[in-house]
């Protein structure tokens, strides 16, 4: 999903900027870059998070009339983070500020979206389109599905290309409703909301555990 997130907005040239310790940059195979024919630009932060105003700084370095260095396509933040952080509302929203000053679409990696969710009690859409963000890799694989992601799109005028990449990648395959039957029963009654609860409260669980104990540290 992040791979045809990124390639769905990149132009010939783009650079996505993404904090430098994110699922995209790490532990992707160089998957986003080559579906996407973008490059990444790690970005740095604390705890897993980008700082805005390293942000700024970083997409400054790609002048979009200057063709050599490419040029700025878009901005990509992981929530939760891989480090187990959480990005607040405003800390989207600041982020989300610095994209929109340089008319950047903004990709969330929503792959524990749903742990950030209910963690910080709020709604989908405040966590999302609603702080600014424009593409949503909404993932149900850590959270009881099966191999199931979805892509979802907020700006109409971003998801012209999708379908076609979708196919192009491969991932349009045969009886992928199969796939896709899962989010009924992920979604329907809030079922998504109360593995996440439970699932967060034994990682609280485990980290109490662990912070009493004098042979481990968290």
């Amino acid at each position: 999903a992040n791979s045809l997130a990124i390639a769905s907005v990149s132009k010939a040239g783009s650079v996505t900027f993404c904090h430098e310790e994110a699922h995209l940059v790490s532990d992707e195979c160089g998957g986003p870059e080559f579906f996407s024919g973008s490059r990444l630009c790690p970005v740095p932060g604390r705890l897993g998070k980008m700082d805005p105003a390293a942000l700024r700084t970083a997409i400054a370095q790609f002048p979009a009339d200057f063709l050599h260095h490419g040029r700025p396509g878009a901005v990509s933040i992981t929530q939760a983070t891989e480090i187990g952080t959480v990005h607040s509302l405003e800390e989207i929203g600041r982020i989300a500020a610095v994209a929109r000053e340089h008319d950047l679409p903004l990709h969330m990696d929503g792959a524990r979206f749903a742990n950030a969710l209910v963690s910080l009690e709020t709604t989908p859409a405040q966590m999302t389109w609603k702080a600014g963000v424009s593409l949503l890799s909404f993932g149900g694989t850590k959270n009881g599905c099966w191999c199931a992601e979805a892509l979802i799109c907020f700006d109409p005028a971003l998801s012209g290309e999708l379908a076609f990449h979708h196919k192009r990648a491969g991932q349009l395959f045969s009886k992928s409703r199969f796939v896709a039957a899962q989010f009924k029963g992920y979604l329907d009654d809030d079922h998504w909301l109360t593995m996440a609860r439970h699932a967060n409260a034994m990682t609280a669980r485990l980290a109490a555990h662990i912070e009493a104990s004098p042979h481990a540290r968290l």
